[in-house]
């Protein structure tokens, strides 16, 4: 597969304000996953999160689906390749990521592209959008996280329903069981990622990289262990700072407390 051929199933586009969209653009095969895809999809959320003009990352697919998961006609490739190969991991290169990343689930999200959904930090899905772990269903064994991360979302025992019967979760399952952000009509998936979107450029975009790093790093350990995180950091971030950026910093809280909070 050509490098032009690979650039057009994994589409980036950028807009003035700083937000960046990745489009799963295969959508005659519900954007399903080739290892070439995968690979342009890890090295493309490594360099926009590297990218200083980029400050939040949208994720989305084309067509019915958002990403229905590996091509198995290409199963071998994808499972026997450099599975511990980080750089050309999807999802690690999403965790490791340092700007905020918004799902735009707009139809199908299984398997693989379950796991993606997961390694999101917010997830907006359309009406009709599904959620569905079919790893035991068709013998993959889950490698991106899904065995764990579903759990802590949204309860051990739903998760293993989900996983052992590969059964679909509807958004507003999703939305209820607090997998999903916000569940909007059909067409409106995109328009609402770019609303939450706009709102985190809006922020400190050095406080929204701290605070995105401190909750994902916390989530790793138990609450006492995260809560002297949360103190170490603050008292690092505070301890770094100079009389002239306190100053600012009051001067912008004083400006703002004036006006009223945009809503969501």
């Amino acid at each position: 597969m050509d490098q032009t051929r690979i650039e057009n199933l994994i589409l980036v586009t950028r807009d003035r304000n700083g937000i960046a969209t990745i489009t799963i653009n295969r959508p005659k095969s519900l954007n399903s996953l080739t290892r070439p895809m995968m690979v342009r999809l890890a090295h493309q959320i490594n360099a926009l999160g590297k990218d200083e003009s980029v400050r939040v990352i949208i994720l989305t697919g084309s067509g019915r689906a958002f990403c229905s998961g590996v091509d198995l006609t290409a199963a071998e490739e994808v499972f026997k390749g450099d599975v511990k190969d980080v750089e050309t991991n999807t999802v690690a290169q999403m965790e490791l990521c340092k700007k905020p990343i918004i799902g735009a689930i707009n139809g199908f999200a299984v398997t693989a592209g379950f796991e993606i959904a997961l390694a999101c930090d917010i997830l907006i899905a359309a009406k009709g959008a599904k959620f569905m772990d079919t790893h035991s269903r068709f013998g993959i064994f889950p490698s991106w996280g899904l065995s764990q991360k579903l759990s802590r979302i949204m309860g051990a025992n739903r998760a293993r329903e989900a996983s052992l019967t590969a059964m679909p979760i509807s958004a507003e399952q999703a939305e209820r069981w607090g997998l999903v952000n916000h569940v909007v009509e059909e067409g409106e998936v995109l328009r609402k990622a770019q609303e939450v979107a706009e709102a985190i450029v809006k922020n400190n975009q050095d406080l929204v990289l701290r605070y995105k790093a401190v909750i994902n790093d916390g989530l790793k350990l138990d609450l006492g262990h995260a809560l002297s995180l949360e103190k170490e950091r603050a008292h690092a971030y505070y301890s770094g700072m100079s009389k002239d950026q306190f100053q600012k910093m009051q001067e912008f809280i004083a400006g703002r407390s004036s006006k009223k909070p945009s809503k969501l």
